[in-house]
């Protein structure tokens, strides 16, 4: 799990297949005191990467400097380049995605996402790509056995 800002826009391609893959930068920052009790601060990147549908939803709503949550598994490969040298890197897949901070630090949706979908308990709302906690109205709370 990172929360984190995007480091630059994110690259999406579409596949043959259509289906769709996203790759972005996530900067996780963590701030701690020394031994003199200085504050200091050490970023870490990440590279992320999402299929299909929250794919998708990245191209859409994610830009540089938005900040998310990322819910995913390390992966590590490798492969050798042109010139025959074997690289290697370590990537977020992730599983689950949510847009945080304001609404005005997102990109404007060309058309409304809709809260969640019929079935769907409303803390599903990463796959849908809402950026703001689940809207309950009063019959939610109505129906509460307790």
């Amino acid at each position: 799990m990172l929360i984190g800002n995007v480091g630059k826009d994110p690259e999406v391609r579409h596949l043959e297949s259509g289906v769709s893959v996203t790759t972005l930068t996530l900067a996780t920052t963590e701030k701690y005191k020394d031994r003199n009790g200085e504050m200091k601060e050490q970023t870490e990147w990440h590279n992320v990467v999402l299929w299909r549908g929250l794919a998708d939803i990245a191209e859409r709503f994610v830009r540089k400097g938005s900040q998310i949550y990322i819910e995913g598994k390390i992966r590590s490969r490798s492969w050798e380049d042109q010139s025959g040298q074997k690289k290697y890197t370590t990537e977020i897949v992730a599983d689950a995605m949510q847009l945080l901070g304001r609404k005005s630090e997102t990109a404007a949706p060309s058309q409304p996402v809709p809260a969640r979908n019929a079935g769907q308990s409303p803390w599903q709302n990463q796959q849908q790509g809402n950026d703001v906690a689940p809207d309950f109205d009063q019959q939610d709370v109505d129906d509460l056995p307790f």
